[in-house]
């Protein structure tokens, strides 16, 4: 029987993603957006789903529409372009409670919700997004909840403001002193190819998970962020005329109050479900090196 998934977050870098995998696994998805939503990185998809958005289409209405099997929210607002308390909150927390609301008036089986590893207390972002989880657990005698809780996550078309693309932006374009941090933090640094196997499987499994379920989603290796910087500048000076790791300058500025030094991961749970990270950084750094030209 073909899956009806409700899809939000879509046009972000992770649900574009997750979006062509359930295209080419012939589930029927349905997408949430906002009319203004910049969907440069789906345009090509969009006679493939079905498309609501969400500030002229209330949740009600979308399901008294659709008869939906699982939700999976990717909406998230991570607070870099100085945006108000109440813009993410409202991104992070309260939209995600309108769909759990609707989705249990509606019988929906599965509710699939993308957290973040990072600590409760880091931020704005990240106390919002656990607040939701706290929400999740609570109403899980009521529907199905996956939460997922992801470690770094890269890969092509990611947003240009986050750390991995800022920095290749500046290396290629030849920006002179690209001041860091000293690097020794450690990331878990996980392709998006592996995020995206690990909301397939999980889906595929569902029926053999109870009704709350958290795991950890990661590789469980760790890599200082000075290694996995200096790798990429390695393959883009081998690639371009460009000198590149002279103008990288390590220990230039602080850790941000609260940094995490490594993060605590166990993907024990993911693994014994037949999840296994098939992209080395090494390998994942290329693919995504490759796309930018």
């Amino acid at each position: 029987m073909q899956k009806t998934i409700l899809l939000t977050g879509a046009t972000g870098f992770l649900g574009s993603h997750l979006l062509e995998s359930f295209i080419k696994q012939d589930f029927k998805v349905i997408i949430l957006k906002r009319t203004s939503s910049d969907s440069w990185r789906i345009n090509h998809l969009f006679d493939k789903v079905k498309i609501y958005d969400t500030d002229i289409d209330g949740f009600k209405k979308i399901f008294e529409n659709e008869k939906i099997e699982i939700v999976i929210n990717t909406v998230c607002n991570y607070e870099r372009a100085s945006e108000s308390l109440i813009d993410v909150v409202n991104a992070n927390l309260i939209f995600g409670l309108n769909l759990l609301d609707e989705a249990i008036k509606n019988n929906v089986k599965t509710f699939i919700n993308t957290d973040s590893l990072l600590p409760r207390n880091l931020n704005n972002y990240s106390l919002s997004k656990a607040q939701l989880s706290d929400w999740l657990y609570k109403y899980s005698n009521q529907i199905q909840v996956i939460n997922f809780k992801i470690e770094h996550m890269y890969g092509p078309r990611d947003d240009k403001k986050k750390f991995l693309p800022w920095l290749i932006g500046e290396m290629i374009n030849g920006t002179n002193d690209i001041n860091l941090t000293s690097g020794i933090q450690k990331r878990d640094f996980i392709y998006i190819d592996d995020v995206v196997d690990v909301y397939n499987i999980v889906i595929q499994k569902k029926l053999t998970l109870p009704k709350w379920n958290q795991f950890d989603v990661g590789t469980n290796l760790f890599t200082e962020v000075k290694e996995f910087v200096l790798t990429i500048a390695n393959n883009l000076e081998k690639t371009t005329s460009k000198v590149i790791i002279a103008r990288l300058k390590f220990g230039a500025i602080s850790y941000r109050q609260g940094d995490i030094m490594i993060p605590e991961l166990d993907n024990s749970k993911l693994l014994d479900l037949g999840w296994y990270p098939k992209i080395t950084f090494n390998k994942g750094i290329i693919n995504l090196l490759k796309t930018l030209k």
